[in-house]
C-alpha cells in the first residue's frame, strides 16, 4: 500500500497539516490550484499576551492566480515583524531558541519573492525537525488533467499510489465512487482529540501554527500530533 496526500501549501501550518504528511509515503504540494484570499496560504495564527494574532505574508495574490504565481510584497519588512511577534509571544518558552534560530535563518536567508517557494521550504524544514521522512513533490512535476477528483486520481496513479489521505473538508467535493472505481482507498483525517500541552497565554487552542508546539515541547512535539 502506498499512501498519498495532495494539498496546497500553507504558511507555517498547524500541527494537523504535519500529521497528514507523517501518515503518507508521498506528499504533493498542489500549488497549481487557485489562490484563495483570506485563507491559510499566506498567513497563520499564533498565541500572544493579547490573544490570537495573524502573521500574514503580504502578496499580490488574487483568485485569478494560481498559488505558485503569487508574488510576495516586500515593500514592508514583514519578516522582521513576524520574528519580533514570535519573540514577544514565545521568547520564554523552553525550546524557543532551538527552533527560532532555524526559522529566522530561513526567513532572512534571501529576499523571498515567491510565496509557494517560501511555504514549501518551511514545510519541508519543519517536517525534518519532526523527524518526518515523507517524500515531497510539486504538482508541476505531473501531467495534470481537468476535474478536481480526476486530477487527484491522476497524480496518485502517476505515483503508483492506492491510498489517498486528505482533510475532513474534502468530504464536500470528494466523489469516493470514482476513487473506488480506480482502486484507490480514501481516508479522511480525524483532527479530534489532540492532547493538550503546556501552551502559554490562557486557554488552550489547537488552531495555531505548529511553531507554537515546537517552541513549547521541542523534540517531544510528535507526542502531541500522531502519537495521540
Amino acid at each position: 500500500m502506498k499512501k498519498i496526500a495532495i494539498i496546497q501549501s500553507n504558511y507555517i501550518p498547524w500541527k494537523g497539516y504535519f500529521h497528514i504528511i507523517q501518515k503518507v509515503d508521498h506528499f504533493v504540494f498542489l500549488d497549481t490550484a487557485q489562490y484563495t484570499n483570506r485563507d491559510w496560504r499566506n498567513r497563520n495564527r499564533i498565541k500572544t499576551p493579547e490573544g490570537l494574532k495573524w502573521l500574514t505574508v503580504p502578496t499580490n495574490g488574487t483568485q485569478s492566480m494560481k498559488i505558485n504565481e503569487v508574488i510576495i510584497d516586500n515593500s514592508t519588512d514583514w519578516r522582521k515583524k513576524h520574528l519580533k511577534s514570535l519573540e514577544k509571544s514565545y521568547g520564554k518558552c523552553k525550546y524557543f531558541n532551538k527552533y527560532f534560530e532555524l526559522f529566522n535563518n530561513i526567513l532572512m536567508k534571501k529576499n523571498w519573492e515567491n510565496l509557494s517557494g517560501l511555504n514549501q521550504l518551511l514545510i519541508k524544514e519543519i517536517s525534518r525537525m519532526l523527524d518526518i521522512n515523507t517524500f515531497f513533490s510539486d504538482s508541476r512535476e505531473f501531467e495534470l488533467i481537468e476535474g478536481k477528483n480526476e486530477k487527484i486520481i491522476s497524480i496518485i496513479q502517476q505515483l503508483n499510489g492506492d491510498h489517498y489521505i486528505t482533510g475532513p473538508a474534502a468530504r464536500s467535493y470528494i466523489n469516493e465512487n470514482i476513487f473506488k472505481l480506480n482502486d484507490i482507498k480514501v481516508e479522511l483525517m480525524d483532527y479530534s482529540n489532540y492532547p493538550i500541552y503546556n501552551q502559554p497565554w490562557g486557554m488552550f487552542t489547537n488552531n495555531v501554527s505548529v511553531l507554537d508546539l515546537l517552541f513549547c515541547e521541542g523534540l517531544d512535539s510528535s507526542e502531541f500530533i500522531w502519537k495521540k
